[in-house]
């Protein structure tokens, strides 16, 4: 339930930044060292940090005027010595920066992780790995076969299998089929299909004009192919994917979040419905709307325009199949946007289809029901979806978990799509591709979604270096490179690790939750070796976790064998 005030509609997981944006602000830059040198033959935890100098100003008392001296000391006196201890008393502590260093040679690069690593986070468990892919020498090791959450790294082996199954250039197709003949005048004696195809773009992210756009795109399509009437039903085919919409091991606390809504073969808009209030008369309703309209949906408004320009609102989901939205809203308010999560992607997506057909002039007499496309039905029209390539460049550079979701049910269809997409078989298709291609042990990656939001996800940091080791040398490599946030320029990494070395040369993909930060991809070494890198942290200290991997990048980058 969302109450008052205005939202902007954001869906995707992503991490706050703020913290992590001060401290690279206040860190200095470490000088490159002399070709040939060493950083760590005097490396402790206390040199990786620099102490913070600040310098205070000193008020000046007024004096004041007395009658008499006595031999007491002055008052001005006291209170200055008490008001400087106070001062020492209630003074925060200075926390030094931690900084990155420019190791020279492997040994020095191992020691410097491995003291960068020890320096900061106070409890929880770390795993890393980082790997020469240009040598295949392994440069640092600490926890590399432990068993991690992963949180949003795990997006990493999804966008693999995906392209591996698939194809960069792959298309999913919503298709628009009849099940019966059309007449002279346009009339379709039979029913009309909507078959999903589990494409994921279907929402403003790709297709312009807002999220009523992809299914108003068919619609004007199908009027487009000759269909004036439908005698028949409107049949939405979702059997491409499991009837399961929540996978195992995400948290009930989830539920009515944008990143964590349901998924279906046949979604749309990210299955995230805009409730849009706007005032009325004064005294009168308020005007109130979905975006997109859909016939999936039943609206119940109780808004009151009121004097004013504040607003009042609740907007909230009843079942999967009613939106109630009740409050006040002042007559010289804006329009107010809320979202909601939808509980049955099938039916919103073909309310809204059955609500633009009625907008092109398309009229289905019969009801809106959940079936299967019959063997003999016609293709009338199709939308298609961006190149693969594109999909998974979305998913990992904003961490859309929707995406994610789709794209590993996706992948278990395979290009023939003769299996249905469910966790299972994408988890079965996972541990064959993991353990035949890349070579891990069976048991390297324990998988039960593909977003990395499932609490019961398992990795090793030498799974995800492997991983990204094959990926790199891998027909479809530059789209998986090409898809991962850069540090300290785009999406994700746009606020970390600026001004270093790491800045527009670490592609990485982020995991964040409240119990994981995590960081794994490519950089390259000043030396123009490329490393690939896993860093997971696991426990309550993730400031600090962050801190230091965001420390331990430059270093990485700082690197040369000389």
């Amino acid at each position: 339930m969302i109450r008052r005030g205005r939202s902007s509609v954001r869906q995707g997981w992503s991490p706050s930044c703020g913290l992590a944006l001060a401290m690279l602000l206040a860190a200095p830059i470490v000088p490159p060292v002399a070709a040939g040198a060493s950083t760590t033959s005097a490396l402790t935890a206390s040199s990786l940090t620099a102490p913070l100098s600040v310098a205070v100003a000193p008020m000046q008392a007024k004096k004041r005027k007395t009658k008499r001296p006595t031999k007491k000391a002055p008052p001005k006196k006291r209170s200055k010595r008490v008001a400087s201890a106070a001062s020492r008393r209630s003074r925060a502590p200075v926390v030094p920066v931690l900084r990155y260093t420019t190791p020279r040679g492997a040994t020095a690069l191992t020691a410097d992780l491995a003291a960068l690593l020890g320096s900061r986070t106070r409890n929880g468990a770390w795993g890393a790995m980082v790997v020469s892919i240009t040598r295949g020498d392994t440069l640092f090791a600490r926890g590399a076969d432990d068993k991690l959450v992963p949180a949003s790294t795990m997006k990493l082996f999804t966008a693999a299998i995906a392209l591996e199954k698939l194809g960069a250039e792959h298309v999913f197709s919503t298709d628009v089929l009849r099940d019966g003949t059309v007449d002279g005048s346009g009339t379709l004696k039979g029913n009309l299909v909507l078959r999903g195809d589990g494409d994921p773009s279907l929402s403003p992210r790709f297709v312009r004009g807002g999220p009523s756009a992809p299914m108003m795109l068919l619609a004007q399509f199908t009027a487009g192919a000759g269909i004036r009437r439908v005698t028949g039903n409107l049949i939405a085919d979702a059997s491409a994917f499991e009837s399961r919409r929540i996978p195992e091991g995400w948290l009930t606390r989830y539920a009515g979040a944008g990143y964590a809504a349901p998924f279906s073969a046949l979604s749309l808009n990210e299955n995230i419905v805009i409730v849009g209030v706007a005032p009325g008369k004064s005294g009168g309703a308020a005007q109130v709307f979905l975006e997109p309209a859909t016939r999936g949906l039943t609206l119940t408004n109780t808004v009151r325009t009121v004097s004013g320009s504040g607003t009042r609102i609740s907007a909230r989901r009843i079942g999967d199949d009613r939106v109630v939205v009740s409050g006040t809203i002042g007559a010289r308010a804006g329009t107010a946007r809320y979202q909601l999560v939808v509980g049955d992607p099938v039916t919103f997506t073909a309310g809204a289809f059955k609500a633009a057909l009625e907008s092109a002039g398309v009229t289905v007499d019969g009801e809106t029901r959940v079936g299967r496309t019959p063997d003999n039905a016609t293709l009338l029209t199709r939308l298609p979806s961006p190149p693969l390539a594109r999909l998974v460049s979305a998913m990992n550079r904003e961490s859309i978990n929707h995406y994610a979701e789709m794209l590993y049910r996706n992948a278990a269809r395979g290009p023939e799509k003769k299996v249905v997409g469910s966790a299972e078989t994408a988890g079965a298709t996972l541990r064959t591709f993991l353990t035949k291609q890349v070579k891990l042990p069976g048991d390297a990656v324990s998988a039960t979604d593909g977003s990395g939001l499932s609490v019961l996800d398992r990795v090793t940091p030498r799974s995800l270096v492997q991983l990204l080791d094959h990926s790199h040398r891998a027909p479809w490599g530059s789209a998986f490179h090409a898809s991962l946030p850069v540090a300290g320029e785009s999406e994700l990494l746009r606020n970390r690790m600026r001004a270093t070395p790491a800045q527009g040369n670490l592609h990485a993909k982020t995991g964040t939750t409240n119990d994981v930060i995590g960081l794994a991809g490519y950089v390259t070494a000043e030396n123009g070796e490329i490393l690939a890198f896993a860093f997971l942290y696991n426990g309550k200290d993730r400031w600090h976790a962050r801190e230091t991997i965001d420390a331990m990048g430059p270093t990485m980058a700082a690197f040369s064998r000389e």
